[in-house]
């Protein structure tokens, strides 16, 4: 399966997040379990782009994320809502990106390679959030309102999933 991974850091943006969904809805197939679907966004967005950290941080209680499927280092394992870039995309139920880690009040620091990140809500059928989608990168202003755009139709996926 390795070989299926694709490398897209060549690619125009919009192009590369188009490849790696249809990659990801050909690879999920009829399969409809939430948990699978995220280690596999993981792993194909990690290593379309090869950045840092990718992952989900899942909605455990009313107002925690707990650490779910991922690629890279150890993240962290908890984070409140309202704390840090996954807690305030968690809390504001929208898209975060930070040019400059180390502008963002609060920020958390998992690894201190990361300077800049993006985190995108995920929400069920019924419209509660889920989860949220979080993306570091060693490089400074890696994401735009294009990254965003992408992610959050990969993210869909989970608002139409059985």
């Amino acid at each position: 399966m390795a070989e299926d991974l694709l490398d897209v850091r060549h690619e125009p943006k919009l192009r590369a997040y188009a490849l790696l969904g249809e990659a990801f809805e050909h690879t999920m197939g009829d399969i409809a379990d939430p948990v699978t679907a995220m280690a596999t966004i993981s792993a194909l967005v990690h290593h379309g782009f090869g950045f840092l950290w990718t992952g989900f941080y899942r909605v455990v209680g009313p107002a925690l994320l707990r650490v779910g499927p991922y690629q890279g280092t150890l993240g962290c394992l908890e984070i409140s809502f309202g704390r840090g870039v996954c807690g305030t995309a968690a809390a504001g139920r929208r898209t975060v990106i930070v040019p400059d880690v180390r502008e963002f009040p609060g920020h958390i620091t998992c690894d201190a390679r990361s300077r800049s990140e993006i985190v995108v809500p995920v929400f069920d059928r019924a419209g509660e959030l889920q989860a949220v989608f979080d993306i570091d990168s060693e490089r400074v202003n890696s994401f735009d309102a294009e990254d965003e755009a992408g992610l959050q139709k990969i993210m869909g996926w989970f608002e139409r999933a059985p």
